[in-house]
This record gives structure tokens, C-alpha cells and sequence, in this order.
């Protein structure tokens, strides 16, 4: 990359190998299921989350409101964390297009609901209240230092979630850096839930695009819905075969992106001014915050890195700032991003 940028691992550029990838690709028009590359990424990816059949679609909160569409009819609701993606981030989607009743909810310092709250809030039969009929979780989960959220969590999720005729689905779009830390295969995860999205094109590098998976019948009505918000691509081959790359490649390296976030969080534990808890930094994300007493703001921080040093931060509101490693971050840059920060600090 031409900077050391670090706002978030959406920034990653596609590798050489995905580039050539993606000019070789065999294609077909996609809208009739004839995209040879953009159906073996569909089942691919299925695969891996240990469900029947995939759906490719152009971004992760694409993927995230298809699968509310589809799960969920006008007026039901979801429940869901009150920092989740799918809430904060997303526009609004499920409520503005589909109708959908957010109903939100605390998370712990790990993104996970409370299950004797969510029992609590799931709405009786009645005709004054909404229906509720989905519970959307996160793994891992971005705003809350990209906590890894362990296996056993989602198999209280899918007892309750049966016990109460309710569907799960997952805001995967870091699924594989959870799992990377967790040590398990994602299909361990991924089988629990009724359906999953899972982005390509952050810490896995390619350019474009998501996965939602589930049943056969699902992704059929799922495949209706990407329709209906105009999402039908066609020699989009040319994009899966980038994907094909992520899932089968770039999964395999995300400890390095974990070790490199890890060396970041102890670095900055060590320059007077920075708040930081290193143990909480289990994937690829490092939150931080300045002191009251440090000698630049945040806005200011961010600036001077990117003007002095070629070094990009991400604020996060207040004092507060985000670091995301990814492929594009080796080690010597974090040495450099380090002193760039002493440096900045001590003018």
C-alpha cells in the first residue's frame, strides 16, 4: 500500500494473486445461475460455515439486511445488541426497507447478550405488540474491541432460540478472526446460527463483496430478496475469484494480523498519555484513548500522523481511536507507527 493505514481493514487492497485471479476468471451471467466462479465461492463458503447453500452478495450490510428480509415480515422483530453493526451502522435498513422492529439491548465488555434478558424481552402473543422473531448477534464483535465471542455462547443462543420458535442469525464479518483466535473452525459457529454473513473484502483483502449462508430454502428466498433491492449481478466472477482467494488463502494468516494488533496494544501501553488495556485485544482491533492531560487532542493525533508520517488512525469519537491490522501492517510498521506516535506527542 502506498500508506500505513490502519482505520479499519476495509482499506486492504486486493494481493497480486487475487488481481491475476480476477483476469483469468471464467464467467457467466450470474442473475441465471450461470457464473461458474460466483457458484463455486456460493458453495465454497457454505462449506466452510457448515451450511447447505451461499448467496454472494456486494457488501456485508447487504448480506446482514437480506437475511432480515427474508427471516423476518413487516411488523415482526429482531432483537439484537445496542452497539450492534447491524443497528448502528446500517443505516437503518431493516426498518426503513423492511419494516422490521429493532428491539435493542446491553451487551457485556465480549458483545453478548444477556439470555435471561432476551428471554425477558421476547414479546407474548398479542396484538398490541410486534412480533419477535430473530435474534442478530456478532462475532467477533467490533465494538467492543473486537472481542472473539467463544462457542458455547451461541449454543445457549440456539437453545433458547428453539425453545422460542425464533431465528439467529450472524453478523460474520470478521467470523474467521474469531475463530482464528479461538482456535476452532468456523463451521463450529457457523452450523449453530440459521444464517451468517461473511465479508470478503476486510482482513481477507478482497475488493468486493460478502457471503450469506443457510438452509437451501432460505438462500432461495434470500436469492429473491438481493433482487429486490437491486442486487443481481452478472459476470461478477470476475469478483468471486478474488473471494475464492480470501476464504481459501487469506483465512489461514489472520494470527499474524492478531499478533501484529497485539504488539501495537503493548507498544502504545508503554507512551505516557495513552489509556489502554492490552488483555482485551484478541483479533485484529485496538481501541485506545488519550489522557485529559496529554498534549494533543485525538482530531490532532490524527492529523499530524497522517500529515507528518503517512500514518492513518481512525478516530472514535471523543479522545478515543481505533487501530485495525490486516495484511497490508507487518510488524516494522507497527515499530514505525509506534515512534511516529512518541514522536508526534513529544513535539
Amino acid at each position: 500500500m502506498d500508506r500505513l493505514d490502519l482505520r479499519s481493514d476495509t482499506v486492504t487492497w486486493p494481493t497480486a494473486a487475487m488481481r491475476q485471479a480476477m483476469a483469468n476468471a471464467p464467467v457467466g451471467d450470474d442473475v441465471y445461475g450461470e457464473d461458474p466462479t460466483v457458484n463455486e465461492l456460493e458453495s465454497l463458503a457454505a462449506e466452510m460455515l457448515g451450511h447447505e447453500a451461499g448467496l454472494f452478495v456486494s457488501s456485508g450490510t447487504q448480506g446482514n439486511l437480506i437475511a432480515m428480509l427474508t427471516h423476518c415480515q413487516r411488523g415482526e422483530e429482531a432483537i439484537m445488541g445496542e452497539d450492534a453493526h447491524t443497528y448502528l451502522w446500517e443505516a437503518g435498513g431493516m426498518a426503513v426497507l423492511g419494516g422490521i422492529v429493532p428491539k435493542t439491548l446491553p451487551t457485556d465488555s465480549h458483545g453478548r447478550l444477556s439470555i435471561p434478558q432476551i428471554l425477558s424481552q421476547i414479546n407474548p402473543l398479542d396484538n398490541h405488540k410486534p412480533r419477535t422473531k430473530l435474534i442478530c448477534t456478532e462475532n467477533s464483535s467490533g465494538g467492543n474491541n473486537g472481542a472473539a465471542i467463544p462457542l458455547d455462547y451461541f449454543l445457549a443462543l440456539r437453545e433458547l432460540a428453539d425453545t422460542h420458535h425464533l431465528r439467529l442469525h450472524l453478523d460474520g464479518a470478521r467470523l474467521f478472526n474469531a475463530t482464528t483466535a479461538l482456535g476452532i473452525p468456523a463451521a463450529d459457529i457457523g452450523r449453530v446460527v440459521d444464517s451468517a454473513s461473511i465479508c470478503l473484502s476486510k482482513g481477507l483483502c478482497a475488493p468486493v463483496g460478502s457471503v450469506l449462508v443457510g438452509g437451501r430454502a432460505f438462500i432461495a428466498e434470500a436469492r429473491r430478496n438481493r433482487k429486490l433491492l437491486g442486487g443481481g449481478m452478472r459476470q461478477a466472477g470476475v469478483l468471486a475469484a478474488a473471494g475464492l482467494l480470501a476464504l481459501r488463502e487469506m483465512t489461514q494468516r489472520l494470527a499474524e494480523d492478531h499478533a501484529t494488533a497485539k504488539q501495537l496494544a503493548e507498544g502504545l501501553a508503554t507512551i505516557p498519555h495513552i489509556e489502554i488495556n492490552p488483555d482485551v485485544v484478541e483479533t485484529n482491533m485496538v481501541f485506545f484513548a488519550l489522557h485529559d492531560d496529554a498534549p494533543l487532542t485525538a482530531a490532532q493525533l490524527i492529523a499530524q500522523l497522517k500529515a507528518e508520517h503517512n500514518i492513518w488512525l481512525g478516530g472514535y469519537g471523543g479522545r478515543k481511536l481505533r487501530a485495525v491490522t490486516h495484511y497490508w501492517v507487518q510488524p516494522a510498521d507497527v515499530v514505525r507507527c509506534l515512534q511516529a506516535i512518541k514522536d508526534v506527542m513529544n513535539h
